[in-house]
């Protein structure tokens, strides 16, 4: 089964629109945006549609001129605050269908895989409030190399 990418698609969406308003560039279009994620346009516009809806970039509609730009500071702007935008489930989840209650696991797996879920989610957010946009982009250019 495959994990839901639109975390790090968020992240990889506000990184490039970020590095180009470093350029003097304040609005970036969705299909520079979908080249540099390497995926559909119409897949990058629903994961900008959310992170408009959370206040965290805007759009200026309009051929040449138009696109999308940061709405919110990249230094105040956290990894939380992204994640919290596009991500409708939780990091884990329970089974897809209920187990079989009539058998001792079946009947205490959801209750014992919870405690431990809802701490590594509870760790998971602290970490990822630690960080912002600005410290991210930093960080994936010095991967990047020259």
């Amino acid at each position: 089964m495959a994990s839901n990418s639109h975390f790090t698609v968020a992240l990889h969406i506000l990184s490039r629109i970020y590095l180009d308003k470093d350029k003097n560039q304040p609005f970036v279009s969705s299909a520079l945006i979908a080249r540099s994620v390497n995926s559909h346009a119409v897949f990058i516009r629903r994961i900008l549609g959310a992170l408009n809806r959370a206040g965290l970039v805007s759009v200026r509609r309009g051929g040449v001129n138009g696109g999308w730009s940061l709405a919110k500071s990249a230094d105040l702007m956290t990894l939380l605050d992204v994640y919290e935008a596009v991500e409708e489930k939780p990091l884990k989840e329970l089974h897809y269908s209920e187990p079989n209650y009539t058998c001792p696991i079946g009947r205490g797996i959801q209750p014992a895989l919870t405690q431990y879920y809802e701490s590594a989610e509870a760790a998971f957010r602290k970490e990822l409030s630690k960080t912002t946009l600005t410290t991210l982009v930093q960080d994936t250019l010095s991967h990047a190399g020259p």
